[in-house]
């Protein structure tokens, strides 16, 4: 019985939510722009390249034993 209000009040706090969230940052209700790295195209396309350009390291594989706090180095059967 009491399972239909629970409901109803779950589906009704997200319509809110959804009514909020559009109203804040669609309609900008408080003012404000959206910024133009967010708008601009041709500067995510440079941005995404350069974060591409970067070298990743990375350190050897580990075994992680979170009950014991103990990590393990795995070593590679070529390097024994």
């Amino acid at each position: 019985m009491s399972a239909k209000y629970i409901i109803g009040s779950l589906i009704g706090s997200c319509g809110i939510a959804y009514v909020c969230d559009k109203l804040v940052s669609d309609y900008k209700i408080f003012g404000g722009t959206t910024p133009k790295t967010v708008s601009d195209k041709e500067w995510w396309e440079a941005t995404d390249k350069k974060f591409q350009a970067w070298p990743r390291t990375a350190g050897p594989p580990v075994v992680m034993n979170p009950i014991s706090r103990q990590n393990f180095i795995v070593k590679s059967p070529e390097s024994s």
